[in-house]
């Protein structure tokens, strides 16, 4: 089967189809690696990266139509990059994957121009269908019962901490902490739902 019914297949539209290059940008390898030998099986041409610094270089040699960040990487983060892969490739359509996820950074990466945001763990359908969803899912399920206090305060420190652009010393002290505190909860996962 030629890549471009593979592409047809995964459900996206005629754009796409000028340049089926999949970009993985992510620390984690062993994950790169399963994603991009998925990929590849269903007709996508796929570049990794571990790094954004890495990923730049590789956006503007191969002009990715498809990318998934991930979020939270050593040095620039995923929202970092989404900006200056999108000012390289603007019509590239993007998904945001992280292990972290909070509201606050899933609006923020749709401002940045995500077409969406999944937490991790992800696996390669769910991502091509999160890069063919084309709007809002007026359908979506709310949830019966109302978020655990625990989740309310990571939400929370979470969207202080975007206000913050990261800063985490700023975003201590307009929460009242000790920045060793926040650092602490920050390096815990989320509570889960």
């Amino acid at each position: 089967m030629s890549p471009q019914n593979n592409l047809n297949n995964a459900g996206l539209k005629e754009p796409e189809l000028r340049n089926n290059t999949f970009l993985i940008v992510d620390d984690d390898p062993v994950f790169s690696q399963v994603m991009s030998r998925s990929l590849t099986r269903r007709g996508y041409n796929t570049i990794v990266a571990e790094s954004a610094e890495e990923a730049l270089p590789l956006i503007e040699q191969h002009q990715p139509s498809l990318a998934s960040l991930d979020l939270k990487m050593e040095g620039d983060t995923g929202l970092n990059l989404l900006p200056r892969l999108l000012k390289l490739v603007p019509d590239c359509k993007v998904v945001i994957l992280t292990g972290y996820s909070s509201i606050a950074t899933a609006v923020e990466a749709i401002k940045l121009g995500a077409v969406n945001y999944l937490p991790k763990p992800a696996d390669t359908d769910e991502i091509l269908a999160a890069l063919k969803q084309t709007g809002a899912n007026p359908s979506q399920e709310i949830a019966d019962k109302p978020m655990s206090v625990n989740r309310l305060t990571w939400e929370h420190i979470q969207k202080v901490l975007t206000e913050n652009d990261g800063n985490i010393s700023a975003t201590a002290r307009q929460l009242g902490m000790h920045r060793r505190t926040l650092q602490r909860k920050l390096q815990k996962r989320p509570v889960r739902e």
